[in-house]
């Protein structure tokens, strides 16, 4: 039985709930202390009541990454990077600072606290670093095409910097789940109504039909599995002896990558325009 001491020890962001919050009580399941975080002051406050040590952060503020790390002392073994959110609207309906926001919270906030705890693991040859990028970082889907769009940097990053770390026993990994059953829906609702030009749209009625269906009884999307499936392929990343580089979960996402590497461009644009002619 390991120590307080001697226990491996992981960072998850995003812990108010769904995939964060099943990987946290998972990985304490196998014996490691996690330190779970999240921004609010409720959410920091469920993850005491629930036996945590959480950590108040916000991934797009340079000075809470560095607080969070800091507070960490001189071990962390594994990193989930899994705080981020989906910008729902068609491409010609964002505004600049709509876009921004996606990629600094799913982009440039998922680096740099990389970049922050990497000195802690090149200093003991050893760590894990998973990113939980999405089905839709291999095949962009129409009307999340700034989230896509993140998400295919998340990939981009990863391959990059896996390669960076080559001999330095630090490795990279990507989780890239399907449709999952989280308050994603329901946060996007939140997000159309704030970031979306709704009115002087040419998709207006598309909008406000979804909205409706949002806002109506919940229904589970074909396909989906709870938040601790995805728990378990984080936990194979932080624990095999040799880590996959990439991880799919749920029918749909190992379907998305078989067609990004098998499929031309017009039979994906043929599925996905068929797809979205039924929406419209």
């Amino acid at each position: 039985m390991s120590t307080p001491e001697n226990k491996p020890v992981v960072l998850i962001t995003g812990c108010s709930s769904g995939i964060g919050l099943a990987a946290a009580e998972h990985m304490r399941t196998l014996g490691w202390t996690v330190r779970p975080t999240a921004r609010k002051s409720a959410d920091l406050a469920m993850l005491r009541e629930k036996g945590f040590d959480p950590i108040e952060l916000d991934v797009m503020a340079p000075d809470s990454i560095q607080t969070a790390v800091a507070s960490l002392g001189d071990r962390i073994d594994g990193l989930v990077n899994n705080a981020g959110y989906g910008q729902p609207g068609a491409l010609e309906d964002l505004t600049r600072e709509a876009m921004r926001r996606q990629f600094e919270t799913n982009v440039f906030g998922l680096q740099e606290l990389t970049n922050a705890v990497l000195p802690l693991m090149l200093a003991r040859k050893h760590g894990r670093i998973v990113h939980i990028s999405s089905v839709v970082g291999r095949v962009a889907l129409p009307f999340l095409g700034i989230y896509s769009a993140s998400k295919f940097a998340v990939e981009a990053l990863a391959d990059a910097q896996r390669v960076e770390l080559r001999g330095t026993g630090v490795h990279v990994s990507l989780v890239e789940p399907g449709p999952i059953v989280t308050r994603f829906s329901e946060n996007a609702v939140s997000m159309t109504r704030e970031d979306v030009n709704l009115d002087g749209s040419r998709f207006a009625d598309l909008y406000q039909k979804e909205l409706n269906q949002r806002a109506g009884p919940k229904t589970t999307k074909p396909f989906a599995l709870p938040p601790e499936a995805v728990a378990r392929k984080i936990a194979h990343a932080l624990t095999a002896s040799r880590p996959g580089t990439r991880y799919h979960v749920t029918l749909p996402a190992t379907l998305g990558a078989l067609l990004s590497r098998t499929a031309p461009d017009r039979l994906i644009d043929f599925i996905l325009g068929r797809e979205l002619q039924k929406r419209l």
